[in-house]
């Protein structure tokens, strides 16, 4: 699979290349930006141009400002000078403005682009993906190609200009002195490529250590109940603290390299540009060049230099932002394995919501060893009610998987009024199906929003009905704001019940051909539960339902009641009929009855 891959080194196989491929591959995202970028160029060359000029004018203000032979004229050279410097900083404004916004906006359309591209992957792929490391990468990786996009790609192209026009100017003002400058060179390029090539990889590794911490406080942040329940606090502070300490470690290793390369860089440039000063200072002396040639050569000598020390260092930034956009790309590369045919089939504007398993078997990615599914056969026919029973990990479960296609059936088939799932648009078929969880997904927003969920352009009167409904209207409107309160991430103001009343009524409001109710009842005291199955029943009216059932009482007044075991069908048919049969169907009714009896008379005025 496309998918695959371990835990916490995420999807795929991490590629370890040296080039800056990866950040090429980005390029994509600025092309919309042509002109922009375009101005943001022009605005660098007049810059780069501006400091260049600044060396000629020091040059003249030197060699005859200060000759005495007109005094006017120091005036004038200072009063360029003052011109050329304000061309610089206008050049400056214009380059900076342009740059930021450009690294901004790029990585905004990246993260909307890997955000989205993430929402349509499969199920299959978060089995193996922790949620921290997708998170990582939406924000921490982007933030460093926001860094070099926003300013070390300009800050780099920049000095690429002056370290060329610097170097042409140094030749034309001193040939000589040019080659003894160059003759370094190649002394300073290699520590660049030997560490910046270890730069980048410390950068890969920082990153991967920093989604791991992620990965870590998202999953106990998101159990944060179960980690007080069993007192775990100090065992989670302890392994985040490791996590932490491991990230730190490898981020002091990437900086050490890059203060290394930056430092020895430094100090053979301007060791060089030293040596160079004092051949010059001799020069000047033996009358072979003027002052004014010689000032301005130290000009652009610490300009090279300069521009040199400052690509080793963006060169450290841009191996860092090469090994984040990797981790996007690898991210961007994935493929779902559930996907819509070239030419999906088109569904019925009100399908019957008939839905049939033909000789169905499956197995879960991460559980290959075990099929879910056995050769499983179960048609359910338009506005029947089935319910299906069984102990834990019989398949029931999956039954919902495969019809909300999150998976495709290893062999077999699953139809939707008649067709093969896999010529439909997933997005079309989920359209017309309608679930409410076990443990319902709450958003952090107010209530009318969390119930609009199941049909974002219904207005306000059809939310009120839907929570009507779904017995919710009561606490409701006992709610501080009403419809507009804010419910907290994942619904923590709401008790239990009142959670599940919400994604009944998000799924009223969706008025789907298909409802898959996986035990919508089950957080309900008895009295909310009466009035919850009286809504659903309405609901279920001439409407196709299928029901997973762990309390037996609750299903008994199904059209049909399927009996699963080890993935297959092991009995169907009535309440009575099953129990007539004294199969498995009425070994589980029976436990579950005799341990209602055995708690007392509620339970049994409730069944």
């Amino acid at each position: 699979m496309a998918e695959s891959g371990s835990g916490a080194a995420g999807p795929v196989e991490r590629a370890r290349s040296r080039d800056l491929r990866g950040l090429l591959a980005l390029l994509a995202f600025a092309m919309p930006y042509r002109l922009r970028i375009a101005g943001a160029l022009v605005a660098l060359v007049v810059a780069a141009g501006a400091v260049l000029a600044i060396g000629q004018a020091i040059r003249r203000v030197v060699d005859f400002g200060f000759s005495g032979e007109s005094p006017a004229l120091i005036d004038q050279y200072f009063l360029a000078l003052f011109g050329v410097v304000l061309v610089l900083a206008v050049a400056t404004f214009c380059r900076f403005y342009l740059v930021t916004w450009l690294g901004e906006r790029v990585v905004a359309d990246i993260r909307r682009k890997v955000y989205g591209h993430v929402l349509g992957l499969s199920p299959s792929f978060f089995e193996v993906t922790r949620t921290g490391e997708v998170l990582s990468r939406l924000t921490t990786d982007t933030t460093l190609i926001q860094t070099v996009v926003g300013s070390s790609v300009s800050l780099a192209l920049r000095n690429i200009l002056l370290f060329a026009g610097g170097t042409a100017m140094m030749a034309v003002t001193s040939p000589k002195l040019t080659l003894l400058t160059f003759l370094i060179v190649p002394v300073v390029l290699l520590p660049i490529i030997f560490f910046g090539r270890k730069v980048r990889a410390f950068s890969r590794a920082a990153q991967d250590r920093i989604a791991d911490v992620s990965a870590f406080a998202g999953e106990t942040l998101g159990a944060i109940a179960t980690v007080q329940s069993f007192t775990q606090e100090s065992l989670s502070r302890a392994r985040f603290d490791r996590a932490v300490e491991s990230a730190f470690a490898t981020a002091v290793r990437r900086i050490r390299t890059r203060a290394v390369l930056t430092a020895i860089v430094m100090l053979l440039v301007f060791g060089a540009v030293d040596a160079v000063m004092w051949i010059g200072g001799k020069d000047v002396l033996l009358g072979a060049m003027t002052a004014g040639q010689l000032t301005a050569f130290v000009f652009y000598a610490v300009v090279v230099a300069g521009g040199v020390g400052a690509l080793s260092e963006v060169w450290g930034e841009v191996q860092a932002a090469a090994g984040a956009a990797e981790r996007l790309i690898e991210l961007l590369q994935v493929r779902p394995d559930i996907a819509a045919p070239a030419a999906p089939v088109a569904l019925p504007a009100r399908p019957s919501g008939r839905l049939s398993f033909e000789q169905v078997t499956f197995r879960y990615p991460a559980r290959p060893e075990v099929p879910a599914l056995d050769t499983f056969d179960l048609d359910v026919r338009p506005g029947e009610s089935v319910a299906l029973v069984g102990p834990s990990g019989a398949g029931k479960t999956t039954v919902f998987q495969l019809a909300l296609r999150f998976y495709d059936p290893e062999r077999g088939r699953v139809l939707f009024e008649g067709i093969d799932l896999q010529q439909l648009d997933p997005v079309a078929l989920r359209a017309h199906i309608g679930v409410v969880a076990q443990e319902p997904a709450i958003f952090a927003a107010d209530v009318a929003e969390n119930i609009r969920y199941g049909r974002p352009d219904a207005s306000d009167a059809e939310v009120r009905q839907a929570a009507e409904a779904a017995a919710a209207l009561e606490f409701i409107e006992r709610l501080p704001e009403g419809f507009g309160t804010f419910l907290g991430e994942r619904g923590v103001r709401l008790s239990g019940g009142q959670r599940q009343r919400i994604a009944i009524a998000r799924a009223i409001l969706r008025d789907p051909a298909l409802l898959l109710l996986d035990e919508a009842t089950s957080a309900l005291d008895s009295e909310s539960e009466r009035m919850v199955q009286h809504a659903l029943e309405r609901l279920m009216q001439g409407r196709t339902t299928i029901v997973i059932a762990h309390r037996l009482a609750t299903v008994q007044k199904a059209d049909r009641i399927v009996v699963m075991d080890h993935g297959r069908v092991v009995a169907q048919g009535t309440h009575a009929a099953l129990m007539a049969e004294n199969g498995l169907y009425a070994r589980l009714a029976r436990l579950q009855f005799e341990a209602v009896e055995g708690m007392g008379g509620e339970d049994r005025a409730a069944d």
